[in-house]
Order: structure tokens, then C-alpha cells, then sequence
């Protein structure tokens, strides 16, 4: 795509109870708030709810497994039955404590291991769906461009959020390297920022072995607990400011 008239999401994971999201809140248009199942607490998420509507940032719900100790990065095989269970009590809980300050969780993202689990397990992508649609049939669903989940949850109505990280490499075939491998997550702002203006504006991206491929997003994750977080949410979303690059929510 030609800058011309792009417009881009910039998204961030917070509640959390660890990076600056104040910062945060005034760099990103979306915030997935954790709830409660990886990491915050009701207090926590409270606040960063009534911090996002006063910044007019959008809220999702980032759902994961129950798996606190290991900060949801860890697979686990659950039923179906208590995966959707699971997902409808955090997307309710945080939707209610979003709703108390005035906003409202109009998406849902999943977090770490459940993310990219539901690229390509069937089961689990198929009880995200099924959560989200028994919720509410009116929220997106934002993933990675080409997962299960997404086409799941196209095919049941719902609305898709395609999704590319600015610190984060990828795989020849379009998805995550996994974190704990070399060269997993970058740290050179400079580089970050000019990866996600090429992402923008030509819809490709360079994988970990050079190798060039599509990733058609849109919006940006800018993880907010990596070091030099805030000053790579910055850079980003000056130089896409610089290429005459809309920061906001694109319609749907």
C-alpha cells in the first residue's frame, strides 16, 4: 500500500503491572488490557481502564490462559468447554470494569501462549470464537494475518483485527520466532521504527533469514514490558507521523 491516505492502529499490552502504561496511553489508540488471568489485578485493570477512556483509547480484552506464574507464555491443552468458560469470564469481567469508568471492551486479543496457539490449533481457536460470538457478536477479534482464529472468526460473523509487531521477528511463513531465540525480540529503536513505516506502506516485511513476505495489518503491537519500550513507542509513531502516516483506528 501507498502512504497516501494510510491510517494504522497502534496497539500495546497494559495492566499488567509493569511498564509505563501512563506513557503508553498517550502514544498507542488501543489498549489490550490483561484480565486478570496472566497478570493484574482488578484494581490495576480498573485504573487502566478509566486511564484509556480519559486518553480515548480503545480497550480490548487480551484473555489468556490461567497461568499467573508463568505470565500466560506457557501452552496448556484445556477443554473446550473450560477454554470458553475461562475466555467469558475475563472478556465479561474486564467489560464491566471497563463499562463502571465510562468505556467499554470492544475487542479481544489473545495473550502469549494462547496467541500463538490459535494460529493454527484448531481446537482452541474454534473456543475463542465461540467465547467472543456468546459474549457479544459485535466485538473483533484481532490475531495474526492468516491464523486459525481469524478465519474462524470470520466465517461466525465477527469482525478481525489483523495484527504485526514492531519488536518482534518472524518466520519465513509469516508468524512469530519464539521468544528465548536469537534475534526473537529487537531492541534497536531505530531499525524498529523503519521496519513498521515499511510494514505500512508496502505491506511486507523482512523474516529473521531476509527473506521478504506479506503481512497485511491492520495495527501495530508495541509491546510496553520490553526495555526501551516507551522510547520505541515513540520512534514509531513519529517516523509514521514523518511518512505522512495516520496514527488511529481504522474504520472497520
Amino acid at each position: 500500500m501507498s502512504s497516501g491516505g494510510a491510517r494504522i492502529d497502534l496497539n500495546a499490552d497494559l495492566g499488567e503491572g509493569v511498564g509505563d502504561d501512563a506513557a503508553m496511553l498517550g502514544i498507542v489508540t488501543s489498549a489490550n488490557v490483561a484480565c486478570g488471568f496472566h497478570a493484574g489485578t482488578p484494581a490495576q485493570l480498573l485504573a487502566t481502564c478509566r486511564d484509556a477512556v480519559a486518553a480515548g483509547v480503545r480497550i480490548g480484552a487480551q484473555v489468556s490462559y490461567p497461568d499467573r506464574s508463568g505470565f500466560g507464555r506457557r501452552f496448556m491443552e484445556m477443554a473446550t468447554s473450560d477454554l470458553i468458560a475461562d475466555l467469558v469470564y475475563q472478556i465479561g469481567a474486564l467489560d464491566a470494569l471497563a463499562r463502571s469508568v465510562g468505556g467499554a471492551v470492544t475487542y479481544v486479543k489473545p495473550h502469549g501462549a494462547l496467541y500463538n496457539t490459535v494460529v493454527s490449533h484448531e481446537q482452541q481457536a474454534d473456543a475463542v470464537v465461540t467465547a467472543v460470538r456468546d459474549v457479544d457478536a459485535g466485538l473483533a477479534v484481532m490475531g495474526l494475518p492468516g491464523s486459525e482464529v481469524l478465519a474462524r472468526a470470520e466465517r461466525a460473523g465477527l469482525d478481525t483485527i489483523t495484527e504485526a509487531f514492531a519488536d518482534r521477528a518472524y518466520t519465513p511463513e509469516g508468524t512469530l520466532v519464539p521468544r528465548g531465540t536469537d534475534g526473537a525480540v529487537l531492541s534497536d529503536t531505530t531499525e524498529i521504527a523503519r521496519r513498521v513505516v515499511e510494514l505500512v506502506t508496502t505491506g511486507r516485511i523482512s523474516a529473521i533469514d531476509g527473506t521478504v513476505i506479506g503481512v497485511d495489518a491492520r495495527s501495530v503491537c508495541l509491546h510496553g514490558d520490553t526495555p526501551g519500550a516507551v522510547g520505541h513507542a515513540h520512534a514509531v509513531r513519529d517516523a509514521l507521523t514523518a511518512a505522512g502516516i495516520d496514527v488511529g483506528v481504522p474504520p472497520s
